[in-house]
């Protein structure tokens, strides 16, 4: 079965990316059958271990094993002076150069402005074909304000949520493009999505 990763590399605990990235992975859950799914968020990870570039202290080597064992990412950030994070650069510099090769990836940036909408093509995407990725699908950037928070369950705007949603269809496409034996489903978004598996450090 392949394998599919939602890497985030928000630092704070209550990101809109997180809510970006988990929304794109519902999604995937419930449309598309046929992938095992799992959730990193960088910020989890030991910050000395990470900044050390310390690749074989366990949370760090788990992590890695993840990206290597995964055939699909998406690949979920903030922008931060018209960039990516420096979390997210810091955990890609101990993927080896050619730690992305045959896999399919799915850029996503949340962010202030559209101002930073081109943080994707001129930031991240470079890096991602440095580092061999097979396929770079059209990513998305989702406005902060696109994501509505209250009393209930994180939501995105109908006109953001509409695009994203595309851009994850188009994901899809690209990975049963690679694994021709993987088929859609017909489930109503409304069906309640199977539990991702959480990947997280032992104690």
């Amino acid at each position: 079965m392949p394998k599919l990763l939602a890497l985030t590399g928000s630092p704070s605990a209550h990101s809109r990316t997180a809510v970006v990235a988990d929304h794109a992975l519902r999604h995937l859950i419930r449309s598309h059958s046929g992938f095992e799914t799992a959730r990193l968020a960088v910020r989890e990870l030991p910050a000395a271990d990470l900044l050390a570039a310390r690749r074989g202290e366990p949370e760090i080597r788990r992590a890695l094993e993840a990206v290597a064992e995964a055939d699909g990412l998406i690949i979920a950030t903030p922008v931060y002076k018209a960039s990516y994070t420096g979390l997210l650069k810091a955990f890609l510099d101990l993927l080896p150069q050619d730690g992305l090769v045959g896999k399919t990836v799915l850029p996503l940036a949340t962010g202030g402005s559209l101002a930073h909408v081109l943080t994707i093509d001129y930031a991240l995407r470079p890096v991602l074909a440095a580092l061999g990725a097979r396929h770079v699908t059209a990513g998305r950037f989702v406005l902060d304000s696109s994501v509505e928070r209250g009393s209930g369950p994180d939501r995105l705007r109908p006109e953001a949520e509409i695009d994203l949603l595309q851009a994850v269809d188009e994901f899809a496409d690209a990975l049963r493009a690679t694994h021709p034996l993987l088929t859609p489903t017909a489930e109503a978004l409304a069906t309640a999505p199977a539990p991702a598996t959480a990947l997280t450090a032992a104690p």
